[in-house]
């Protein structure tokens, strides 16, 4: 059923792509390899960097998707830089071996391509050597960064140490110079455990080879990448990493690349104007879908919150648009980032938040209206403090008005800091207690000075 849907998917398209597919014997997909004409085009002019990235499906099959990449390439649209889908029968060398092959025959281009960008665990490397004998075969900048991440939540580090790290690692990926990525090497190994240092393969960030192929983004152009590589990971995952039925997934997966194709009128346009073409939009929800989320949450924040809150909680929404990012969730906590350091929030009412604007003002940060604006609702009035709502706190206009203090934003440091150094004081053992006590206790003392009592 699922074959014949996407058979009469294909015959909805006006410019027919080429489909090859195969089933075994219980009439499942066994392999599969798709290109549409815009695909196919777009390879065609940018074939010098091809980029490879694997989503897994919970029956075991595999989908690899190429993507181009490099300089010239400026389509910023979710899937507008995929050229090509396959599922091999098996992902051994005869099985990646026909994928590729498949690929050539389809993409005179392949001749031209210079490098091929694979993650950490792509193990075929001699299957990919053989076929693409003149490229030189790299690790990606985005899937070294993934793996790094990873690790870091898998090793259970200190909360302060795995912010360290993850802040580390985001202002190295977009700012790539062999100076950072030595810092970042040297902060691993002081930071990580020695015998868990070797599974986070740190010599990679001193391969200064796999750099040169993304040092030549800027910090802006960095964050921009690695955040469309993240929404177009994301997309992957939701329609073929999610479900079970692999026919279904890949259904879902091309209506949704049908239903985008605006990616193609732009590439054109693009073409025409010589690759002079604003940036599209990235994220997976439709445009109108996605405006009225965000009217919504505004309503929301001017009908709830006094003016002065509602006016700091529309900067941090200015933020979010277009830039959300959500991680991942749980039963009582969701992970948000976006482009900056990832941040906790607690969606149980009153939401709370890690970052340091919801910690300073207890209000909505951006990073909780984009887990609402991710999840399609509305600020709730019990999710604000009783200070902050509207008809309250009138006199707080002239203090949220007035220029930003230093001397407040001191403040506001030390007190954070402060809260922090009690939480990780509260939350150890008696003998971990006095221990950083003591240690706390030397250094407020060697500080200031014995001869100055410092109250802890």
């Amino acid at each position: 059923m699922a074959l014949t849907m996407l058979n009469e998917l294909l015959i909805e398209d006006p410019n027919p792509p080429m489909l090859l597919y195969q089933v075994s014997k219980t009439a499942q997909l066994d392999t599969l390899n798709y290109q549409s004409c815009f695909m196919q085009s777009v390879f065609a002019h940018f074939p010098e960097i091809l980029f490879i990235h694997r989503t897994y499906n919970p029956m075991g099959k595999v989908l690899y998707t190429f993507l181009v990449d490099g300089p010239r390439v400026q389509l910023e649209g979710h899937l507008a830089r995929a050229v090509y889908f396959a599922i091999p029968a098996k992902e051994d060398a005869e099985g990646l071996a026909q994928m590729f092959q498949v690929f050539k025959k389809f993409n005179p281009a392949w001749e031209r391509v210079c490098t091929i960008l694979v993650d950490p665990h792509f193990l075929p490397l001699p299957t990919l050597a053989m076929e693409f004998p003149a490229a030189e075969v790299l690790l990606s900048a985005f899937h070294i960064c993934k793996f790094l991440q990873g690790k870091f939540y898998q090793l259970s580090l200190e909360q302060p140490v795995e912010r360290v790290l993850l802040t580390s690692l985001q202002s190295t990926m977009c700012s790539a110079t062999a100076g950072n990525l030595r810092k970042l090497y040297t902060l691993l190994s002081s930071c990580i455990p020695p015998a868990q240092l070797p599974e986070l393969h740190s010599h990679w960030l001193l391969n200064d080879r796999i750099w040169l192929a993304h040092r030549w983004r800027s910090r802006a152009e960095s964050s921009r990448y690695f955040q469309g590589l993240e929404v177009t990971t994301r997309v992957l995952s939701q329609f073929f990493g999610t479900t079970p039925c692999v026919e279904q997934g890949m259904v879902s997966l091309l209506r949704y690349m049908q239903q985008n194709a605006g990616d193609e009128a732009s590439f054109s346009l693009g073409l025409s104007a010589q690759n002079n073409h604003a940036p599209l939009d990235v994220s997976p929800e439709s445009p109108k879908m996605e405006q009225l989320v965000e009217a919504r949450i505004q309503h929301s924040l001017n009908a709830i919150c006094t003016g002065p809150a509602a006016q700091l909680c529309l900067g941090e929404l200015a933020v979010v648009q277009k830039s959300v990012h959500l991680i991942g969730s749980g039963s009582e906590k969701v992970n948000i980032q976006i482009l900056e350091d990832t941040h906790r929030v607690q969606p149980q009412p009153p939401a709370s938040c890690s970052c340091y604007f919801h910690q300073a003002f207890h209000l909505p940060c951006r990073h909780i209206l984009a887990m609402l604006s991710a999840q399609h609702q509305v600020l709730q009035p019990d999710m604000l403090p009783a200070q902050w709502t509207a008809g309250c706190a009138a006199s707080l206009d002239n203090i949220l008005g007035s220029k930003w203090s230093e001397t407040l934003d001191k403040h506001l440091a030390v007190a954070l800091l402060t809260e922090e150094v009690g939480q990780l004081l509260q939350q150890c053992s008696q003998e971990e207690f006095e221990r950083r006590y003591s240690t706390l206790r030397e250094l407020a003392d060697s500080w200031i000075g014995p001869y100055e009592q410092v109250q802890l």
